[in-house]
């Protein structure tokens, strides 16, 4: 692994183990899908995810982070991301975001999706829809030679062309043997942003973060819990993308 103005490159062999990584995380979260259904606790979803970690032998990447207590980051409705799993039962017509990542052989794996619990209303639907596929608007920009805010703008084009809010306090990041590297990566094209050229081993957590409503945050008393200060609903959706010279690799998916 070489460093390019403070940005890792990594190597082939870097590549394949964060590959594992990302494709256990991806497995875990098919589990925790299957699970999601009204009257499930979130904390069960966090128990499943706890048993799951020791029958593929990860470590919980969020677990202990800078104190975060729990393994799963559960987010719902009005959450936007680092949400604590709880005992309270989901209901019909909730979505629920789950931020996950784990530490393999060195490296992290990280991958967050939303789930609707039973039938959701149009509109939580439409949020979900346009957050997911801004995240692949943006792994389309993935590629060697573009400029890292060629993502950003890909996410923030496809974000106000469906009248979504871009939450803008959290970002994505690069990773590897470090849960969050260098370069921080917005989904928005901040003002006076210099130029970073996107180069083959670089690898990229994608996060765009959506809400229906108002783009401002408030964190709650527990100190990590984000939501929307208008409480309208969020969507969280991420993948971790290896570029390479043939264009963007989604890590973090099942197969």
């Amino acid at each position: 692994m070489k460093k390019l103005s403070g940005i890792f490159i990594k190597n082939d062999l870097e590549i394949g183990i964060l590959r594992e990584a990302n494709t256990i995380v991806s497995r875990i979260l098919d589990k925790i899908e299957e699970k999601v259904a009204p009257g499930t606790a979130t904390m069960e979803l966090e128990e499943l995810a706890n048993d799951l970690c020791g029958h593929y032998g990860v470590k919980p990447a969020f677990k202990g982070y800078q104190g975060f207590p729990y393994t799963l980051c559960c987010s719902v409705n009005e959450v936007i991301v680092h949400g604590f799993p709880s005992i309270e039962k989901l209901v019909e017509g909730d979505i629920l975001s789950i931020d996950m990542g784990v530490l393999h052989k060195g490296f992290f794996g990280d991958s967050a999706r939303t789930f609707p619990v039973g039938k959701v209303s149009d509109e939580a639907r439409r949020l979900m829809d346009a957050t997911r596929q801004a995240l692949y608007k943006g792994i389309e920009q993935a590629l060697p030679g573009n400029n890292l805010y060629d993502i950003s703008a890909a996410i923030e084009e496809h974000a106000r062309a469906n009248e979504c809010s871009i939450i803008r306090r959290f970002v994505g990041h690069g990773i590897g043997a470090s849960l969050h590297e260098k370069p921080e990566l917005p989904n928005f094209v901040p003002k006076g942003a210099k130029r970073i050229v996107l180069k083959k081993g670089m690898v990229l957590a994608i996060e765009p973060m959506l809400s229906l409503g108002s783009d401002q945050v408030v964190i709650m008393p527990d100190r990590w819990t984000a939501r929307t200060r208008d409480n309208s609903l969020s969507a969280h959706y991420e993948h971790t993308v290896a570029i390479t010279k043939d264009g963007p690799e989604i890590l973090s998916t099942s197969n």
